[in-house]
């Protein structure tokens, strides 16, 4: 599968998230526990913590041969699958503990019932979509290998694909459940919680007995639990974004902007981590990656995947443009698609881009100088922080076209107190 094939098939998930995500905003959780939409950014963020995380790293594992053996190959899955699980749980009890911290104490607003229910969708949430995505992550590696497919290119893409689908399906599905639950079963909650939280020894003991997830297990916390504060922000600014009734229409685009941003640049740092690990020890960059960074060198450079850089580049405007006809034609998007928005978002998302392959070029190979695994990483800290860029240039798109009087009938009324069109 070429570069162009592979990147185009991670659009796949902005089409089910808008189907996912639009109608499960109107619902009675959403409506009433708005803070869940802090927990979107950070959850999504689990395929770039871990889904996407596993594919560089099983991707790797092939290329370079570590995987040829039975005995070993299943080694490392069982090992992999199993820390992941570990790590799925722990970070959806931290992203909802650091929901309840940015939506309601800083307002003095505070419900026990509330944040239980926070705690048990979002980890209920992680656990379930960690494991079916981890499952179809290890059948993509394996097919991928026995058909000769490099997995680079095909996994990592498939990964993000399922990956928002999933997580948004579960978390709208067991949020709502739960919210039904809240007045004539109360305890549920809290049940659902502890069940999940309880697992959590038994992954550690299987994680443990294998030396490849062992290492990961004591020293694999930082980038994942620091991607997803940085996610919580990111969900901290759309959750105040979509309070705003002129602006509730950043919903259905966040997922895409965000979804497409970090697909793209997961693809470039797996692409840059195996070329690493094929050319050069632990500690030594190539030639053209010595020195003081320089944006102009990651799209005209003289490496082997400024290309690639260039090509994942040309695919945000195309890829954008059909996802928003394609919100227009299901009339989900609560915004008109004029000339000035369109402009607007566009722009946001190539910017979004265009900083992100920069980080990732920068990133990657200051990890590799430093003795880190890029592959374990520098995807978390990427993809976290496509969440938070492209959440806060949305919003930032949203707020300069409400202010210049592009605004949209069905967010908000016209300054005369109508529905026009302004």
């Amino acid at each position: 599968m070429r570069l162009s094939e592979s990147a185009a098939v991670t659009g796949s998930d902005v089409m089910f998230c808008i189907l996912c995500l639009c109608p499960r905003q109107h619902w009675e959780a959403f409506q009433y526990i708005t803070e869940i939409f802090i927990l979107v950014p950070a959850l999504l963020g689990l395929k770039g913590n871990l889904e996407m995380t596993l594919a560089s790293r099983l991707s790797t594992a092939v290329n370079v041969g570590k995987m040829d053996s039975p005995i070993e190959k299943w080694n490392l899955i069982i090992g992999n699958l199993a820390l992941k699980q570990v790590q799925a749980t722990v970070v959806g009890f931290l992203a909802a503990v650091a929901a309840v911290i940015l939506g309601w104490i800083p307002e003095g607003k505070f419900q026990m019932s509330h944040a239980v229910l926070l705690c048990s969708s979002s980890v209920a949430t992680a656990f379930i979509a960690s494991l079916l995505q981890g499952i179809i992550m290890v059948g993509v590696i394996v097919g991928s290998k026995k058909t000769g497919i490099n997995p680079d290119n095909v996994a990592t893409p498939i990964a993000a694909s399922f990956g928002d689908l999933i997580t948004l399906a579960i978390l709208a599905g067991i949020s709502q459940g739960l919210y039904k639950c809240l007045d004539t079963y109360p305890y549920v909650s809290s049940l659902v919680c502890a069940f999940f939280m309880c697992l959590t020894p038994l992954w550690i003991v299987i994680s443990s007995k294998h030396p490849a997830s062992r290492t990961l297990l004591y020293s694999g916390w930082e980038p994942v639990i620091t991607a997803m504060l940085i996610s919580s922000i990111g969900g901290l600014i759309l959750d105040k974004t979509v309070s705003d009734p002129n602006l509730a229409g950043i919903v259905v685009y966040t997922p895409v902007i965000n979804g497409i941003g970090g697909n793209l640049v997961a693809i470039q740092a797996s692409r840059f981590s195996t070329h690493l690990h094929f050319h050069c020890a632990p500690g030594e960059v190539p030639d053209e990656a010595k020195g003081c960074y320089y944006p102009c060198r990651t799209f005209w450079g003289s490496g082997a995947n400024h290309r690639s850089a260039q090509v994942l580049l040309l695919l945000v405007i195309p890829g954008h443009l059909i996802f928003l006809y394609t919100i227009h034609l299901m009339k989900s998007g609560h915004t008109t698609l004029t000339p000035i928005f369109m402009s607007v978002y566009l722009a946001a998302a190539t910017l979004q881009v265009l900083l992100l392959l920069c980080i990732a070029d920068w990133m990657v190979h200051s990890m590799w100088r430093s003795g880190k695994d890029p592959d374990s990483f520098s995807i978390p800290y990427l993809t976290a922080l496509g969440d938070l860029l492209g959440t806060a240039l949305l919003a930032l798109s949203f707020h300069f076209l409400w202010v210049i009087g592009d605004q949209d009938s069905d967010v908000a009324p016209g300054l005369d107190g109508s529905n026009a069109h302004l």
